[in-house]
């Protein structure tokens, strides 16, 4: 069959993390078919980071349709944003995402409320233009086709990163391109495995941790304890900065394990997230995509995220009461870069304590608290005090949700027979270029890190 052109151009997630936003221009159908892949808010020190207040570079009015992979504020934040420009499309997702963003983006407008309130000026967006996008969005199975015009075919796979994650894949004039979205780190404790496409022609793969290797499942579970068990002894706090979004509940479910099991001593564990208490709910309502082990705790009668020791603090008063218990205690909150959230509050009350403890569990971007306190300072500043820094800080890198340099080196060579061209996005320079040079070495593919506003043509 003759060849088509398509057009592929990079607005977000280059040369950084956060912030993804793809645009796929369908130039040789008979209306001419403009797709988006995700719209994300740039996240670095505050949410509300200037670049997302900026005009896009395309006319929001002539995108057709935008797919969403999951439901992370930096897939998803500017979608608002987009509908108040002028987007007048459909909006697709599976139905998690669709659920599980809706009380994200609800959430970040509180957060960018309060920013903006503190700089005399309007948010990008409001509660209507969330309700409007909302009213665009469909949720879709895993695997159901979706036809978008005459000849382009669309199919959501598991991309095992959080509940309802999505690998995306394009079938046109016979080829495929596929979009990664966030790769999970599998096996996790509460997915299934990240499912792989293995005849795409063209990849585009997400790079968070392309130039590192996380701990063992194993190995991860048993820092876990170490660090709840450590914290105990010394009758401390163990601060437990982390997403609302996947890692809040697959840390709770691994803490329930590990009582049940008797390896840790029972202590009282606060979910001090209004935002990660609604998901949580969300993950209850869809526990029927879990992976197996869980799915089987579940029928032999088993309800997940309910034990003794387990309090849920949504109301502000609630949460102020954390500071009358005594410790030993842990304390899970947002958010999961300290950039914001409740997290702060405990984080000036116990970082000066060095019984207790802040464990990281997910990235830590440049420039965030979260990252400053990763990297050693022993001096921060907090919601405008100096905080002395004499708590322990402890990382595990194997709860990251997102695949490590080994597995997305694997994922790419899956589908190496038919690889034509791979593109690396959604890391830092330096991890997005260990990955492009791995993939060109060890699996002989075109392999690029592509740079802000890029665009390229494919040959379907």
């Amino acid at each position: 069959m003759p060849s088509k052109k398509v057009a592929l151009s990079f607005f977000g997630g280059t040369g950084e993390v956060t912030g993804s936003n793809f645009l796929l221009e369908f130039v040789d159908e008979a209306k001419p078919i403009r797709i988006l892949i995700d719209c994300g808010m740039f996240q670095g020190s505050k949410i509300g980071d200037e670049k997302n207040r900026e005009p896009f570079v395309y006319d929001p009015s002539s995108i057709d349709y935008l797919l969403v992979t999951h439901a992370h504020i930096d897939h998803t934040g500017r979608i608002p944003k987009l509908v108040k420009d002028g987007f007048r499309g459909k909006i697709y997702s599976t139905s998690p995402t669709k659920d599980i963003a809706a009380v994200m983006l609800e959430d970040s407008l509180g957060v960018l409320e309060k920013e903006a309130r503190d700089e005399g000026r309007a948010t990008f967006y409001d509660s209507k233009d969330i309700v409007s996008a909302l009213s665009k969005w469909q949720g879709v199975d895993y695997h159901e086709p979706l036809m978008l015009g005459e000849n382009i075919k669309v199919r959501f796979w598991d991309a095992g990163h959080t509940l309802g994650s999505s690998v995306v894949e394009f079938t046109y004039n016979g080829k495929k391109l596929v979009f990664s979205g966030d790769l999970g780190n599998s096996p996790a404790p509460l997915l299934r495995n990240a499912e792989v496409v293995t005849d795409a022609t063209y990849l585009v793969i997400e790079s968070v941790y392309g130039d590192r290797v996380h701990d063992h499942k194993e190995k991860r579970k048993q820092r876990l304890q170490e660090a709840i068990e450590d914290t105990m002894k010394r009758k401390g706090t163990l601060m437990i900065p982390a997403f609302s979004l996947e890692r809040t509940q697959e840390i709770l479910y691994e803490i329930e394990r590990l009582m049940e099991a008797e390896r840790i001593p029972l202590a009282p564990v606060f979910v001090d997230s209004p935002l990660a208490i609604k998901v949580t709910d969300i993950y209850k309502k869809y526990n029927n995509l879990f992976n197996k082990e869980v799915r089987y705790i579940i029928s032999s009668g088993e309800e997940l995220f309910n034990f003794p020791q387990l309090h849920f603090t949504k109301a502000t008063e609630e949460s102020k009461a954390i500071n009358n218990v005594a410790p030993p205690k842990i304390i899970i909150a947002g958010s999961g870069m300290s950039n914001g959230g409740r997290i702060l509050h405990h984080e000036v009350r116990y970082l000066p304590d060095p019984d207790s403890t802040l464990l990281l569990v997910g990235y830590q971007a440049v420039n965030t608290l979260g990252r400053r306190l990763q990297d050693g300072e022993k001096r921060v500043r907090i919601n405008g005090q100096q905080v002395e820094v004499r708590a322990h800080v402890v990382t595990i890198h194997g709860y990251s949700g997102h695949m490590d340099s080994e597995g997305l080196l694997s994922y790419v060579a899956a589908a190496a027979d038919n690889l034509k061209k791979v593109f690396v996005t959604m890391g830092e320079p330096k991890s997005a270029m260990f990955l492009v040079q791995r993939i060109r070495d060890y699996l002989g593919i075109h392999a690029t890190a592509p740079e802000a506003e890029d665009t390229v043509e494919l040959e379907f």
